[in-house]
This record gives structure tokens, C-alpha cells and sequence, in this order.
């Protein structure tokens, strides 16, 4: 038997084949000379397991989808609030190459320009080289493989930038950078240049999907705080001036890149990475818009296509000799957490002695949601019941429940099979 899902892009891909509106990036000339035919779609999951359709190997430079990771590694190594001083978060409504400054003197958004030429200076090391040897290594770490630079492309890039080499001279001008900012800009073209294919850009979505956590190597390639952050600016600041309608009709967190490719971010699914050179008036690949709206569209793929999860999230309540089992399934988060408290608190007959929290059937639990049963189960002890959790493969983490007081953890539900190194079972008291 074969997996529907490459059918299914391929499917998806020969739709957007008969699309040949947009022109591609002629500005930049080596980008003039793409191949407008060439087209792929790829999907990375969080386990890292790929879906590849179409010249998922044709080799391309990175552009602007560059931007979100080199704005992840200047938060790692500035913090949120020295980042927000030289660069802000607001869509600018204005196009990706526009020359502009917000009130305080500050490039509006890490995703244009001059944001993204900012958050470039704010690497950390001791000259260009340095710097830009640390992005390439955080892209590589991100695609699972070493890549490099198409000196091609880096070369036609300096040689007719001037209009970012103009920002570089404003943003010097108005101390946001405070170092040569010839040497910042072609450390920039540099980045842009950077070759990957439609395969790379997908593993490397999937690493911002996973919480900076490249899903192969099992790497923090960024911490998770800088990631959400990315995320959030990417959502609203990824697509230039076509942002809102892209966030309003897709709902995929994104970033587009002149050579032709789309990277999206769904958090904790999927990472998405499609491929065609001809451009729309924003910059934004035209196929790649249609691929995306259509995955979207089908596979219900919007941010605010969020399923009631709470509503099951208790699936059973169950006396077992002396124990009440409260069985929990599903992703838990704080909507989800409170209605079990609820229930629980709400329920004020609880006949046993002890109280298990049955979290085997439980995918996954945020640290919000996991404090809360906690101190549920600490109340339960106060209450003067014995609590434990059953929890083979220790998915809740740490059971210390605060004023030296523990739940036990258990292997199995009474009658099952008892954790191995304990023929009985004592719950915390």
C-alpha cells in the first residue's frame, strides 16, 4: 500500500502548473536567468519524516526567507528588548524594498529591508566574517546539511544593491547601525545568497515549527522564547504588503523570497516549503501563493482553524477498587486544563481514597497546563486523598507538587501490570 499524500501534492502541484502570470525578480540579473518552469512543493513533519514533489532538488538562494532566522539568532544573542530598540514589529504596508523609518527612527519590522539589514548588524562577532559564518551555520543546523553561498548571485546582488546599500548609509546615519555599513549590507547579500532547495527550506520551517528544535538531529538550533517571537512577526510582517490578505485567506505564518520560494510555520505540526521563480507585484511567488491557498483550503491548515479539543479531553472517570482514574486524552493547554479542574472541582463526590491522573492517551501538555493539574493533585493531598499519575513514559515531567509533597508516578492503572521496580503500588500521601 502507498501513502495518499504525494498524490495528493502532486495533485496540488500540477494545479498550480497552468499559472504563468508574475514575472521573476529581474533586478537582481542571476536571478533574471530562472528557469520559470521549475516548480516543488515539500512537507516536513515535527518527526522529520519529508513529503517531496516536483524539483524538490533544484538549487535556488534562500532571499528573504533567510530573514526569520537571522532574526532569531539576534534575539539569542541580544534579547527581546535590545532587538526592539534598533528594530520594530509593526507591518509596514509598504513594500519589501521601501525606504522608511518608524517614528523612533527604527525600520518597522525585521521582515523588509532595512529590518532585516539590522537584525544582520546584531550577530554578534568580532568582524563580517565571523558573523556571517554564524549564520551559515545556524542555516545549515536548521536543514540538517552544510550548505553554501552561490557566488553568483552574491555578486550580481553588490554590484546592483545600491538601493539597500542606500538603507545601510540611513540606518547608519540615525545610529541604528553603529558599524561600517558597507561591510553590513554585503554580509546581507552574503545571507540572501545562501543555496538551498525547496527539501532544505522545508526541514528548516519544520525546525521553527518545533520550537527551534531541528526535527532530524534533535539540535536546539534556536530557543523556543526567540522562536515564538519570530513567529509572531513572521504572521503578521512575512508577505510585505500583501500580509493581511495573506493572513485573512492562508493563515499560515510565512516568508517569501525573490528567487521564487515560500517557506510556512504551522507551531507543533508542519513545516511547508514551495517553489516557482514568477513573482506577483509583492514580491511573493504567484504559484506559490495558489499552492498555499490551496493547502490551506483543503487540509484546514488556517491558524484559527483550532478544533475543540477541550470539549474531549476528559475521556473517562472510573472507580477501580480504591482508586478514582481520571483518564485524559488529546494536546493539553489551558482552555483544556481548566475544564478538567472544572469538572473535577465541580464534581464534589470523589467516594476513593486516591486520585490518579491517567495522561497515557495524552499527545502533548504545555507547562501552563501541566502546573494547573499539579496543583489540582496538590489540593486533592491537602483535601487529605492519595494522588498519583500514571505515566509510563514520563510525558508530565517533574510530579513535585510544591510543600515537599509528591504524587507518585505509576507504569499502569491498578490491575495492570505495576511498575517494575515495585510489586505494589503506594500512592503519595
Amino acid at each position: 500500500m502507498f501513502s495518499p499524500i504525494p498524490d495528493y501534492l502532486t495533485e496540488v502541484l500540477d494545479g498550480a502548473r497552468s499559472i504563468v502570470d508574475g514575472s521573476v525578480a529581474d533586478y537582481i540579473p542571476e536571478l533574471a536567468a530562472a528557469d520559470v518552469d521549475k516548480i516543488a512543493l515539500a512537507i516536513a513533519l515535527p518527526d522529520g519524516h519529508r513529503y517531496v514533489v516536483g524539483d524538490c532538488d533544484h538549487v535556488y538562494s534562500i532571499q528573504s526567507m533567510s530573514k526569520p532566522f537571522t532574526y532569531g539568532l539576534a534575539l539569542s544573542d541580544n534579547g527581546i528588548d535590545v532587538v526592539l530598540d534598533k528594530v520594530g514589529v509593526e507591518p509596514s504596508g509598504e513594500a519589501f524594498n521601501e525606504i522608511s523609518l518608524d517614528d523612533d527612527g527604527r525600520p518597522r519590522n525585521p521582515m523588509i529591508n532595512a529590518g532585516a539589514i539590522t537584525a544582520h548588524s546584531l550577530i554578534r562577532a568580532a568582524d563580517p566574517e565571523e558573523r556571517f559564518a554564524r549564520l551559515l551555520t545556524l542555516y545549515s543546523a536548521a536543514a540538517g546539511r552544510e550548505l553554501d553561498v552561490d557566488e553568483r548571485v552574491y555578486t550580481s546582488e553588490a554590484h546592483t544593491g545600491h538601493r539597500n546599500l542606500a538603507m545601510g548609509h540611513l540606518l547608519r546615519s540615525v545610529n541604528i547601525l553603529d558599524c561600517d555599513p558597507v561591510d553590513i549590507v554585503n554580509g546581507y547579500f552574503r545571507q540572501c545568497s545562501i543555496r538551498v532547495t525547496t527539501a532544505d527550506l522545508a526541514l528548516m520551517a519544520a525546525t521553527l515549527a518545533n520550537g527551534g528544535v531541528q526535527p532530524l538531529t534533535g539540535e536546539q538550533v534556536l530557543p523556543a522564547r526567540a522562536v515564538r517571537q519570530v513567529l509572531s512577526v513572521t504572521t503578521s510582517c512575512g508577505m510585505y504588503d500583501a500580509a493581511g490578505d495573506w493572513l485573512s485567506v492562508v493563515g499560515i505564518p510565512a516568508k517569501s523570497g525573490v528567487s521564487g520560494g515560500i517557506i510556512g510555520v504551522l507551531p507543533g505540526q508542519i513545516g511547508i516549503a514551495a517553489f516557482s521563480p514568477r513573482l506577483d507585484k509583492h514580491g511573493n511567488s504567484v504559484r506559490g501563493v495558489h499552492i498555499f491557498e490551496r493547502l490551506s483550503a483543503d487540509m484546514g491548515m488556517h491558524l484559527m482553524n483550532v478544533p475543540p479539543t477541550h470539549r474531549t479531553a476528559i475521556r473517562s472517570i472510573d472507580i477501580v477498587g480504591d482508586v478514582e482514574v481520571v483518564e485524559l486524552q488529546g494536546a493539553l493547554q489551558f482552555s483544556n486544563a481548566e475544564i478538567i479542574i472544572r469538572e473535577l472541582v465541580d464534581n464534589t463526590s470523589h467516594p476513593a481514597p486516591v486520585v490518579a491522573l491517567d495522561v497515557r492517551r495524552v499527545n502533548s501538555i504545555n507547562d501552563v497546563a501541566r502546573k494547573m493539574l499539579l496543583e489540582l493533585l496538590r489540593r486533592f493531598v491537602i483535601e487529605g486523598k492519595q494522588v498519583a499519575i500514571i505515566d509510563p513514559d514520563g510525558a508530565v515531567g517533574e510530579v513535585d507538587l510544591g510543600d515537599g509533597i509528591h504524587a507518585e508516578r505509576w507504569t499502569s492503572m491498578p490491575g495492570e501490570t505495576t511498575r517494575a521496580d515495585d510489586p505494589g503500588i503506594t500512592p503519595a500521601r
